[in-house]
């Protein structure tokens, strides 16, 4: 199975446009907002969460532009692990595709119903609750009841999901569990025996929102990475990245403590780009 992280920030990428903290005024490498390709084949290519900065993603990976026919693509499909924008506004961007499956739990699918009724006017893409991907097989673990502030209210959950892609020719796992409101129950089992495991990175602190106004981590359905890295720290198993990570964390700066931190834990910050054979 092939990896590649497209992006790894959260929504609003880093720099964030709207935010002159001492991170997105410091120079440091950009992030573009978290997505996800994976391949059986390295032919036919899912993308896990579709990010608004799909396009210049897609632009920027080889593997992922069309060709050899004029209109010939190499994606097949996409798995949405919530409704939140910046994990679906991509969906519209992609509406030349002339069709895709997209897989993501029933709330999320309802939620999307705006988004729906526009990409459906282009034809031929389908929404489904089972994710099928030819030569892997996918498990689903719901995480979060946290649902994007635009959704109406009511539906019934899960609204954030993690997905475990494996690669029955090759024996590779992956994990991808970007939005993690806390070490949910079953996740150790979830994990158990996986290559790698993309884990949620968004705020290092659960006071790192306070200096720019923003609300309490939790309440915004990230648990830090010192909760997560008191679960992971000396055990052995899974190789641990970190995406989804915020402008605001201090991590992003490689000459920072918590950087430093991150490493010594036993967890990586792969940037934008990376790629994975598992």
């Amino acid at each position: 199975m092939k990896v590649i992280l497209l992006g790894t920030a959260a929504g609003g990428g880093a720099p964030q446009w709207n935010c002159a903290c001492s991170l997105c005024t410091a120079g440091l490498t950009p992030r573009t907002q978290d997505c996800v390709a994976v391949s059986a084949d390295g032919e036919g290519w899912y993308l896990l969460n579709c990010s608004p900065d799909i396009r210049a993603q897609i632009l920027g990976t080889p593997a992922l532009r069309a060709g050899p026919g004029p209109r010939e693509i190499p994606l097949r499909g996409v798995l949405l692990t919530d409704a939140e924008l910046d994990h679906t506004l991509g969906l519209l961007m992609l509406r030349e595709a002339g069709g895709l499956p997209v897989f993501a739990p029933e709330a999320v699918l309802h939620a999307l119903s705006p988004f729906r009724a526009i990409i459906d006017g282009y034809g031929g893409w389908s929404w489904q609750s089972g994710a099928d991907l030819p030569g892997l097989r996918v498990s689903v673990l719901p995480v979060s009841d946290k649902k994007p502030k635009y959704a109406s209210a009511g539906g019934e959950g899960p609204w954030v999901v993690a997905y475990r892609i494996e690669d029955p020719a090759t024996g590779g796992v992956l994990v991808y569990a970007p939005c993690l409101k806390s070490w949910p129950a079953g996740f150790d089992s979830f994990v158990e025996g996986a290559s790698l495991v993309l884990l949620d990175g968004t705020f290092y602190a659960a006071d790192e929102m306070a200096g720019v106004g923003g609300p309490d981590q939790l309440a915004m359905g990230h648990l830090p990475i010192t909760a997560s890295l008191a679960r992971i720290a000396g055990r052995p198993g899974p190789r641990w990245a970190l995406t989804h990570v915020n402008n605001t964390n201090p991590v992003l700066d490689p000459a920072s403590a918590e950087h430093a931190a991150v490493l010594a834990g036993g967890a990586s910050l792969p940037p934008d780009g990376t790629s994975y054979v598992l």
